[in-house]
């Protein structure tokens, strides 16, 4: 999943447990004050259940197409009686999801039973103490089978802090004609950034990236960074001696493919405020050639084609191919998202009935069931070889492939400053220049981590 990082620091949820070398932070008091008058209401609607029935779990969920309010009654049948599962819709911005979250747990507000949490948030909220780990002899039946990348997202500090639900990669996408015209092959293992960025513009094309100043950019910027075999930061849990790594030669490479790409005719002509649907609308105009986007593209092609917003023809040529490499010997490491489930640490039944309805909703059979309702990839390799997933998804092999491939964005509970950071320093993206903006996001984002400077 994408998440759009907005400019306020996380001081809220910095109330926990600190890494070593994070001065304390100071609580600003209006800054809950909305959370606090969100608890008390809550405090009075939730957590218990109606004319003396069974006890009410709430899950806080991500919006989708109803998947997840589905998966919530089936598993409310499942308990027998035991419980009833109610959803409340965060918000559609994935930072207004996180701002509403933190709030309410920093007052430890009762009423969250269970949240559907965007993988980069998992380490902050863990590290304040608002979820409550799950000890090890629970924990593997929330890992078993499940890809390495969703669970080392759901980890912090050797602990498992939530449990993998679905995961997300990119993937390319792309025009099989607009390939053929160019004489590239887009599933060959040597097809690099520089190649495609050339075979766009020998074909008057266009190569789609998500390069708006939001979080679509720091995937990408990330995915790049990783591709060819760096880090933005390691050391995460050293707090603000984390060791910044991204003015690296693989950073510099990074840079060379943005501004390579910025500037040239292969660019679209937004690039600098484009996410994903208007990325995915430049690839079905008269323009489109390449395109690197998330999973949910084959489903909202398909629909389109049957609604008649885009001509079927435009589906029958899309081809789809793993995510572009930096350098022709070294494996691409495609961007990871998705979501992880976690609970509240101050809810009521969070030993007992919500670790059993998180069992319910992360089971294979619900995961499979969620990834045909919504089009989200499930999080354990086992579902994409079942044949109904097989048919509906004729890149399943491709996207479990790059799922277990794929590399997390960095981990750590001062996520939200990092990405900013970086942002805020290669953005607009025909700006960077290799030489420059690597070392300069790096120290930048030293004095962000260091409260020495504001994103």
């Amino acid at each position: 999943m994408v998440e759009r990082v907005g400019r306020e620091r996380p001081d809220v949820a910095r109330r926990g447990r600190r890494p070593r070398g994070r001065p304390p932070e100071r609580i600003r008091a209006g800054r809950l004050r909305a959370g606090v008058a969100l608890t008390l209401l809550a405090g009075a609607l939730a957590g218990c259940g109606g004319d003396g029935g069974p006890p009410t779990l709430t899950w806080y969920i991500n919006p989708d197409d109803g998947g997840q309010a589905k998966l919530a009654e089936a598993c409310s049948r499942a308990s027998g009686g035991r419980y009833e599962i109610t959803t409340s819709v965060l918000p559609q911005d994935a930072t207004q999801q996180r701002e509403q979250l933190i709030r309410r747990l920093a007052a430890k507000d009762s009423g969250i039973d269970i949240m559907s949490l965007d993988p980069v948030f998992v380490a902050e909220a863990a590290n304040a103490g608002f979820l409550r780990p799950f000890p090890a002899d629970e924990a593997g039946r929330f890992t078993e089978g499940v890809f390495p990348p969703a669970v080392e997202n759901s980890t912090w500090e050797g602990r498992l802090y939530a449990a993998p639900f679905w995961a997300n990669t990119q993937v390319l996408w792309y025009r099989k004609s607009v390939a053929e015209k160019a004489g590239v092959d887009p599933a060959s293992p040597g097809f690099t950034w520089d190649k495609m960025i050339d075979a766009a513009v020998r074909t008057g094309t266009t190569v789609g990236v998500q390069a708006n100043k939001y979080e679509g950019y720091m995937v990408w910027i990330n995915a790049l960074v990783e591709s060819a075999g760096g880090r933005i930061i390691s050391d995460a849990e050293k707090g603000d001696e984390a060791t910044i790594e991204i003015d690296s030669p693989a950073g510099r490479q990074a840079a060379a493919i943005i501004s390579k790409l910025a500037n040239s005719a292969a660019a679209s002509p937004s690039m600098s405020t484009d996410d994903e649907e208007r990325s995915r609308f430049l690839l079905n105009s008269g323009r489109g050639g390449f395109m690197v986007n998330w999973g949910y593209i084959w489903r909202a092609e398909n629909a389109d084609a049957e609604a008649g917003v885009i001509s079927k023809d435009i589906v029958s040529d899309l081809g789809w191919a793993r995510y572009p490499r930096v350098t022709p010997g070294q494996e691409s490491k495609p961007p990871f998202g998705g979501i992880e489930i976690g609970i509240g640490a101050y809810g009521d039944y969070k030993d007992t009935l919500a670790v059993d309805a998180v069992t319910c909703i992360t089971s294979t059979e619900h995961m499979k069931q969620y990834m045909i309702d919504s089009g989200n990839p499930a999080a354990r390799a086992s579902v994409y070889d079942d044949p109904e997933i097989r048919r509906e998804f004729p890149m399943a092999g491709l996207i479990r492939d790059s799922i277990n491939a794929a590399a997390p964005r960095p981990i750590t509970p001062y996520y939200t400053d990092v990405s900013g950071a970086v942002q805020s320093r290669w953005h607009p993206p025909g700006s960077v220049n290799p030489d420059t903006t690597p070392r300069e996001s790096a120290t930048f984002i030293r004095q962000v981590l260091r409260d020495q400077a504001l994103l």
